[in-house]
């Protein structure tokens, strides 16, 4: 099968004859280039007792390879004065490069080597299995990361999406060479590969390093996602009596990451909790000083996604906190965002978008997001226009969609003493 080729203004695509798919932008005004190798498997692939494999495979690919030990790696990197991260998500993993153009070819070297040439020792593995053991004890000494497992756990119950990136420590203790083989092998394939570049470079030239490292790799078949996550409004409170703070997870339903509405969640997340001049920071923490820390986030998936509010507060506020919370979800359902906060929140998400795409780095991950989930590139014009479209009309429906009492969860973590949190106390 020969490669399939698309160009679409700056942005150009390939597919090699396995699969592999090529993707770069071209950006004439600066002198470096951004590469990323993507694979199309993050958690949410895994099995029960496969949880945290992705990420315990992310590190051992830094361990040494048929032609470098770990030190040659990061010496190699260094000497071209680049750098060189990874990282693992729900629904893919990531490893990237970034250097001066003239560097390309020796830093895609170093990258496509650990990717494509593991050698997975036995030694290795139980060195390995102890770092990331010590790296689970990490979170859980941190509060705020340790509640947003406790929230995901209960809101995507019996789903991959709900476990932990990490793994557990009893089915990280299990992982042997076996099982890091077989699902690298499974995983790590010509139909789950993505190659992302941009930056000063020509897109020939990134196809032909993509062709001399990847062209051999099997096709092999992609990774199933696995059904819809259902989503469950349950009720958590774990206590951990060490903790000053309580900290709280609060949360509902929200769009996945192709929904068309999904510029509206953007907008609706900012008004409520997106900077320091929304709705939560102004209410919970300029007026009444009840937290520190209190925000929204939006966490979008192929298939599903939620709106979160995190606060850390002390014992005694915690209910004042959760009122405030369904006090500013009854405003947003009520009563339409008036005309200056609207045009504030529109300006606030064009300008992070803006300043999130003028580095390399950015723009090559944002290639990598439009091919695996959308498979078509959206201008910088197109995106914008998307933001400016949305109006106090869409904010309101979908607050409305939102905030339904029946739908949401919590989760709270701290010495919480006899707290108790019952459902009508989230009527909004």
């Amino acid at each position: 099968m020969p490669a399939i080729a698309l160009v679409t203004g700056e942005v150009e695509r390939t597919v090699l004859a396995n699969g592999v798919r090529v993707v770069t932008e071209v950006m004439p005004h600066v002198r470096s280039v951004a590469a990323g190798i993507w694979v199309g498997s993050g958690s949410r692939s895994e099995r029960p007792d496969q949880n945290g494999l992705c990420h315990f495979i992310e590190h051992m690919l830094f361990k040494g390879t048929n032609r470098r030990s770990a030190e040659e790696i990061a010496r190699d990197v260094d000497s071209i004065g680049g750098n060189v991260d990874a990282f693992t998500a729900k629904e893919l993993v990531g490893f990237n490069t970034k250097v001066m153009d003239e560097h390309l070819p020796a830093a895609f070297d170093v990258v496509a080597d650990l990717v494509l040439n593991p050698i997975f020792r036995h030694e290795d593995i139980e060195r390995e299995r102890q770092v990331i053991l010590e790296e689970l004890k990490m979170e859980a000494d941190n509060p705020e990361y340790l509640i947003h497992e406790i929230f995901s756990a209960n809101f995507w119950k019996d789903h991959p999406i709900g476990r932990p990136i990490l793994g557990t420590r009893d089915t990280v203790r299990g992982f042997d060479r076996d099982a890091v083989l077989g699902f690298y092998s499974h995983a790590y394939t010509g139909s789950n590969l993505t190659i992302t570049a941009a930056g000063n470079l020509a897109h020939e030239q990134i196809v032909a390093l993509a062709r001399r490292y990847f062209e051999g790799v099997p096709r092999g078949t992609p990774l199933d996602p696995g059904p819809v996550p259902d989503t469950h409004a349950r009720v958590a409170i774990r206590s951990k009596r060490e903790l000053e703070q309580v900290h709280l997870c609060l949360g509902v339903p929200s769009y996945s990451l192709t929904d068309r509405d999904r510029f509206i969640g953007y907008i609706l997340n900012t008004i409520l909790g997106g900077g320091m001049s929304s709705r939560l920071f102004q209410t919970i923490r300029e007026r009444q000083g009840l937290a520190y820390a209190v925000f929204s986030e939006l966490s979008p998936y192929r298939d599903t996604g939620a709106l979160c509010i995190y606060a850390g507060t002390s014992l005694e506020h915690v209910g004042r906190v959760i009122s405030s919370i369904m006090s500013e979800f009854t405003r947003l359902k009520e009563e339409y965002v008036p005309d200056e906060e609207m045009r504030r929140a529109v300006n606030y998400l064009k300008g992070s978008l803006l300043l999130s795409l003028e580095s390399t780095t950015s723009r090559m991950s944002n290639l990598a997001r439009q091919e695996l989930y959308f498979g078509r590139f959206f201008t910088v014009d197109e995106l914008v226009a998307c933001v400016e479209a949305v109006t106090r009309e869409d904010v309101m429906r979908v607050a409305q969609s939102f905030f339904v009492p029946r739908h949401i969860a919590v989760s709270i973590l701290g010495n919480i003493g006899a707290l108790r949190v019952a459902r009508e106390d989230l009527a909004c």
